[in-house]
């Protein structure tokens, strides 16, 4: 009972801090504007805060110095912020000082916090000034970051959730791969032969515990998780987890659990990393995660990589799911000229051949439609043509309110409640228990999380 206790003890007091967070980032608002210097040449200076690591930063500092040699008017100044959470709270904590910066990066389930702040100039603004075509960008990636007829954000580092399978080993035991779309008794179905042809050596499956796949499942079968369409039209003030589609989902997990042939590998970066590293030393056949997953999968893989859709609950038509990476974002409490200098680096990072390269670099898809008819994109498809099909999963999905991601706040606690709610689904505890539990603490926070933005419940 203490532990319990303890529990909903945590949930109270993240909810607490984030009506504090709330209320200094309005402070931080009456800030006067700040003022954006000059470099030692006579350039506009541009601030960008960003979050990517590793190749993915490098790969992005790339275009950085590509545009700032590609003109002679402004100069980005690249600054990495931390993980995506570090960086959206100093980004709402230094809105309106001399330290914010003028474009920045910001992850996709802070995307109604961004929108609720104010803080930001819509990226429509631009584009309809500039004559900027944005239907040359993938519909579904913008459907995300766009409210009420207005792109807010520009989608940059942009992935799909997507099922890999390992096609050698689906050979070797005489197994026919997974379709293109597949639903849930395919996978099942070619879990289990994989199983039991190889004699229990290798595990089927594995689903990881994590939030934002079970939230995609809701997107795939054309469910909301909250009311007013997931947030696409008013703040959403209900939730409702324990939903026909989310009992489907876990009991299909749950039935392949049952029938032995699935591995679970738990959550967190930890559980990531074990379960590639179990895919690629033959452990288990099948797991669904991130495109941007591709290039580890790729490179030094004794076998020949499968890829197909996120699948479906079967009778049900694929509706698509949400994408996930993060958006480009203008702060409007910069001069107007230096926000213009943000807008010309965002056509510049969006561009055909960037886009190709960074799709190249970092497994993040080419958002410009155009990017697929360059040079580099095309000799990637030849020499791995399975590097299409998450393009081909976001191109071929009509965006909806249920497929274009959630806009609510308090997306990391909602993550963390519908993580423990697996949990206890995959260590046997009643599914039903498990969402009514998880989905009363979720709708607690959102009470408080609307309680402090003035929102009144409907």
């Amino acid at each position: 009972m203490m532990k319990q206790l303890s529990k909903y003890l945590k949930y109270d007091l993240i909810s607490l801090f984030a009506v504090v967070l709330t209320l200094l980032g309005l402070a931080v608002a009456q800030k006067p504007q700040a003022v954006q210097a000059a470099t030692s040449d006579g350039k506009t200076q541009v601030v960008f805060w960003h979050e990517m690591g590793g190749p993915a930063e490098q790969a992005l500092l790339k275009i950085v110095d590509g545009f700032n040699k590609s003109q002679d008017k402004y100069e980005v100044v690249p600054a990495y912020q931390g993980s995506y959470d570090e960086a959206v709270q100093k980004i709402i904590q230094t809105h309106g000082t001399n330290t914010s910066p003028a474009v920045f990066q910001s992850f996709d389930i802070s995307t109604a916090q961004m929108m609720d702040s104010k803080y930001t100039t819509p990226i429509q603004k631009f584009a309809d000034a500039d004559n900027y075509d944005l239907n040359q960008i993938s519909a579904g990636a913008r459907a995300f970051y766009a409210k009420d007829g207005q792109q807010m954000a520009m989608p940059f580092n942009t992935s799909q959730p997507v099922l890999y399978y390992n096609a050698t080993l689906l050979k070797k035991y005489h197994i026919t791969p997974p379709p293109v779309s597949p639903s849930y008794s395919d996978i099942s179905r070619v879990a289990t032969q994989l199983y039991n042809r190889s004699n229990h050596k290798v595990k089927g499956m594995t689903v990881q515990i994590y939030g934002w796949l079970l939230e995609e499942a809701l997107a795939n079968a054309r469910t909301s998780l909250t009311n007013n369409s997931d947030g696409h039209d008013g703040t959403p003030t209900k939730v409702n987890l324990n939903n026909p589609t989310t009992v489907q989902f876990l009991k299909w997990i749950r039935s392949n659990i049952q029938q032995g042939n699935f591995i679970n590998y738990g959550s967190g970066a930890s559980a990531g990393t074990n379960q590639i590293a179990g895919f690629l030393a033959d452990k288990v056949g099948m797991f669904i995660q991130s495109s941007a997953t591709i290039g580890q999968l790729t490179a030094n893989n004794k076998n020949k990589l499968g890829i197909t859709y996120f699948p479906h609950p079967d009778g049900t038509k694929a509706n698509g799911v949400a994408i996930g990476g993060a958006a480009l974002w203008i702060s409007n409490d910069k001069p107007q000229n230096v926000q213009q200098g943000s807008f010309e680096f965002i056509k510049y990072a969006l561009n055909a051949q960037n886009q190709a390269q960074w799709q190249k670099a970092t497994g993040y898809l080419a958002l410009n439609k155009d990017s697929q008819n360059e040079t580099v994109l095309k000799k990637l498809y030849a020499s791995n043509p399975e590097a299409k099909v998450p393009a081909q999963q976001l191109a071929t999905a009509t965006p909806n309110k249920t497929n274009s991601g959630i806009l609510m706040q308090g997306m990391q606690l909602t993550r963390e409640l519908e993580e423990t709610a697996m949990e206890t689904v995959y260590n046997g505890g009643d599914i039903n228990n498990a969402l009514t539990t998880a989905n009363q603490s979720i709708n607690d926070n959102l009470k408080l999380t609307n309680q402090a933005n003035g929102v009144k419940p409907k």
